[in-house]
């Protein structure tokens, strides 16, 4: 029943992604209390990735170096230039630019390992690059945004990096470091990450 469940869930996260956000749309009061929780869904999701991760998750960094190298500069050089682009070519007013050169300058996180579970991709390769993009995050994207869209806005670049560390390199390493020390625990729960992923992920949108 519960493997049902989860396969549910993760098969069919797309449409719960659509369904948030109309519902967004539609009923921005009913889900607006979700907002001040958003930091907190994205630390989950990145603690339940660590969780997924092990020793020799890291050693796949090693193996498929090339892989990795070409996934990062396509993460941090080609989606904020493309990014940027669209901004340029589409007049966008500044707080939607804004938006949009925010996620072209983030990393997937958790949500393209989920996707990469749900498409039976390569799930370890997409984890190793989400490790790797995670671990520069914090140091390269406030950087991209400071460049990209500090036309719009004042940034603090040390204050923008703290939160990405607080959100995303902690809870990633919390969850690896519970792995490594409890793994028979761990295994039980990962059981159910995939499930419990797309759900915040569907809630964050």
């Amino acid at each position: 029943m519960l493997e049902k469940l989860v396969h549910f869930c993760t098969r069919y996260m797309a449409a719960g992604v659509i369904l948030a956000g109309v519902c967004g749309i539609i009923w921005p009061s009913l889900m607006k209390p979700f907002a001040r929780y958003i930091p907190i869904f994205l630390g989950v999701i990145m603690f339940g990735m660590g969780m997924s991760l092990t020793p020799r998750d890291f050693k796949n960094v090693f193996d498929h170096p090339k892989n990795i190298a070409l996934g990062t500069l396509f993460q941090f050089i080609f989606m904020p230039a493309l990014a940027f682009a669209l901004v340029k070519l589409f007049a966008l007013p500044p707080a939607i630019a804004i938006g949009v050169i925010l996620v072209g300058c983030c990393p997937g996180g958790t949500a393209s390992n989920v996707i990469s579970y749900i498409a039976r991709a390569d799930v370890a390769l997409s984890v190793s690059m989400t490790m790797v993009n995670t671990i520069l995050a914090p140091f390269v994207t406030p950087f991209l945004i400071w460049v990209t869209a500090g036309a719009w806005i004042d940034i603090s670049f040390t204050s923008m990096m703290i939160s990405i560390i607080e959100m995303v390199l902690l809870p990633l390493l919390s969850g690896v470091l519970l792995n490594i020390f409890f793994p028979k625990a761990v295994s039980k729960v990962t059981k159910i990450t995939p499930m419990l992923s797309a759900l915040v992920i569907i809630f964050t949108v």
